[in-house]
């Protein structure tokens, strides 16, 4: 029996929040290409469909099935470093988390990223995670080249002057073109951020909004509902020294405030929604202003052990302050108790077909609920309001929209369909939700 057939299971796969499960035919844990062609090939002729499934950490089912699931936990570490293109090329399955510490060990780092780094490279481009930056954009903007295994078994590899058209949807493909091994991004020296946090209206945060972003590299917020205060985070580039947050402070403000009494606060407000309003009073003061410098992943991404479901819009960015402003009206005017806040970020325009940010700057906004919290009402609200602004909703996160819809506020979308019909015209990489937001 070869290796592959040892690493086979049938166990039940559930995401990180619990709001999907899925219960393959079998799991396959193959480590090295040639391997994953195998399970490829071995599952076309069985008849059954084939998905990649990452940490689990989108919402959506866009990793379900009941045919073949490929967890990537033996595809990881970095293939190659080249420091005259400034590339690292890393195999698909290997954590940020883990890419960030073995780039800042090099010497080098990302540009811009989420912030969480929990999932593996793979999912997150494959879905279009991103973090908030005025001229740099998603992770898989920085993006140079990928290698991927299709529906025939080939393995194909892809950049701007290789398989061009393929690269251009593969970026943000979705697991429907194929299964990611590989993926090479740009990477730089390694810099400093300065990171200044501090507490602000809403009035003033969305009265400034064009401002703030324009005058930083990284600009974000956080509203609290049912007050009208904010926080604001701005990360600039600095030339040190470096100057982490004490590790008791720091204690205090990412693990304490932002994660133990969050829990409790939440489950609380889960347990007694008319407290809701009262805490997050107290929760949007509880954090103080704070400036520091550290290297970047340290400062793009933060620990988030509370649980929690969400849904996440683009909007065209000179829309995101009306949408907005309606999203707070209509929260003040429903029953609705909200304990999470609602995050603000920006990308500018890029050329991948199905990136939330495709041919316009956009402004991401971000609901969240408690895991455990009935999420429909106000989701539903909220997606009224994102789609009435041409709302693009992150692939990952809870969302209702189809097709047809998509069709509508994606240019290039026919240009996505086209590569997959061409890659997998039987579908092998199909799913429900595949079905539902790419159609038949």
């Amino acid at each position: 029996m070869s290796d592959t057939y040892a690493r086979t299971t049938t166990s039940a796969w559930r995401n990180w929040a619990g709001t999907v499960t899925a219960r393959p035919a079998r799991t396959e844990s193959p480590a090295s290409v040639d391997e994953l062609v195998d399970v490829v090939r071995r599952a076309h002729a069985d008849g059954l469909r084939v998905k990649p499934v990452g940490t689990g950490h989108s919402f959506t089912a866009a990793a379900a099935t009941d045919g073949v699931l490929i967890r990537p936990d033996l595809l990881t570490g970095i293939r190659d470093i080249d420091r005259k293109a400034m590339t690292v090329t890393v195999e698909a399955g290997t954590p940020l988390k883990r890419l960030n510490t073995a780039l800042a060990r090099e010497g080098l780092s990302l540009t811009n990223m989420g912030d969480i780094m929990e999932q593996t490279i793979a999912g997150a481009t494959s879905t279009g995670t991103h973090g908030t930056g005025r001229d740099s954009a998603s992770i898989s903007a920085q993006i140079r080249a990928l290698e991927l295994v299709t529906a025939d078994g080939s393995v194909l590899v892809c950049s701007e002057r290789e398989n061009p058209e393929v690269f251009a949807a593969a970026r943000v493909g979705l697991g429907a073109l194929g299964v990611v091994t590989a993926v090479t991004l740009a990477v730089e020296p390694v810099f400093l951020l300065t990171a200044r946090e501090e507490p602000m209206t809403f009035d003033r945060v969305t009265g400034e909004f064009d401002q703030l972003v324009a005058e930083n590299e990284h600009f974000e917020f956080y509203w609290f509902p049912h007050t009208g205060n904010c926080n604001t985070k701005r990360n600039n580039r600095s030339a040190g020294p470096a100057a982490p947050p004490g590790r008791v402070s720091g204690w205090i403000d990412d693990e304490l405030l932002s994660n133990g009494v969050f829990q409790v606060a939440c489950s609380v407000g889960r347990a007694v929604p008319a407290t809701i309003p009262s805490i997050a009073k107290l929760s949007s003061r509880a954090l103080s202003a704070r400036t520091y410098t550290d290297i970047p992943y340290k400062v793009f991404t933060s620990p988030r052990r509370v649980r929690f479901v969400e849904m996440e819009y683009a909007v065209p960015r000179e829309r995101a302050v009306a949408a907005l402003r309606e999203l707070k009206a209509m929260v003040e005017r429903s029953p609705l108790k909200i304990s999470f806040p609602v995050e603000v970020r920006t990308a500018p325009a890029d050329d991948m077909a199905l990136s939330t940010a495709s041919g316009r700057d956009s402004a991401y906004i971000a609901v969240h609920l408690y895991k455990g919290t009935p999420h429909r009402s106000y989701f539903t609200a909220v997606e009224r309001i994102m789609t009435a602004h041409a709302g693009r909703p992150h692939w990952g996160k809870i969302h209702t929209r189809d097709a047809e819809y998509l069709a509508g506020v994606y240019p290039r979308f026919g240009e996505f369909t086209a590569v997959r019909d061409r890659l997998d015209p039987d579908r092998m990489f199909g799913n429900d939700y595949l079905r539902r937001v790419l159609g038949e």
